[in-house]
């Protein structure tokens, strides 16, 4: 099992990225910003061209690739990536991790303990 899992949905929705990201970009980056009333949100970007990317761990799924940033990795350990689409048309990654100890009401940052995450 891998410590994070890309859907194929997920999978499908980065390649498509990677393919119009800017030249030279390895791919795209998830990471974790500190903000919002419970912490911590999801950010993911491109990895700009050239940037270092040898303090991230990869991980592959169906062809696509997220990189993360090592000192994020703890938090997302048995995460599930997945990309979907509301009833209104609307997109967007979705990310469902058993790490996680609280959401704010609107659901958009999150908090996460040492003591809970999955291993």
């Amino acid at each position: 099992m891998q410590p994070i899992q890309i859907t194929e949905r997920a999978a499908a929705q980065i390649e498509a990225l990677v393919k119009s990201a800017p030249a030279g970009s390895p791919g795209v980056r998830l990471s974790i910003k500190s903000t919002g009333c419970s912490g911590h949100s999801y950010h993911m970007d491109y990895i700009k061209p050239g940037a270092d990317v040898s303090g991230d761990d990869c991980f592959e799924q169906g062809g696509a690739k997220i990189y993360v940033p090592r000192m994020h990795s703890w938090m997302l350990f048995g995460m599930t990536v997945d990309y979907v689409t509301d009833e209104l048309g609307n997109s967007k990654f979705d990310f469902v991790n058993p790490n996680e100890t609280g959401r704010c009401g609107c659901g958009e940052s999150f908090q996460v303990s040492r003591e809970k995450v999955s291993t």
